[in-house]
């Protein structure tokens, strides 16, 4: 899922903790697979920002280029407001739009059969 294309809230939101357990079976889990979630989401918005801002880098950046540089800025703050990793990942998982395995629990099965 496009990050920029979430409909996850901006601000903090209070959720039923124990709706994330019910795809799992376990909360911790659940809160695993959302921190890693989060941490994928957060590595796609730092390397897309990371590669706008270099359009803008040059070897010899002096002080009135760095406070007038307002494309830059304007780029900056587009991706302070989006919604943070973190709620983007609990809402993902709450509508059940993230893939996710236990090879622990696949191998378990696979014993008894």
């Amino acid at each position: 899922m496009d990050y920029k294309k979430s409909k996850a809230p901006v601000n903090t939101v209070t959720h039923d903790l124990m709706s994330f357990a019910d795809p799992t079976g376990n909360i911790y889990e659940s809160l695993v697979i959302m921190g890693k979630r989060a941490n994928q989401i957060s590595g796609k918005m730092k390397e897309d920002l990371s590669r706008k801002l270099k359009e803008f880098a040059t070897s010899t950046d002096t002080l009135e280029e760095t406070f007038e540089n307002r494309e830059q800025i304007e780029i900056s703050r587009y991706y302070e407001r989006l919604p943070k990793p973190t709620l983007i990942a609990a809402e993902e998982f709450a509508n059940g739009k993230v893939y996710y395995r236990n090879p622990l629990k696949e191998r378990e099965h696979s014993d008894f059969d």
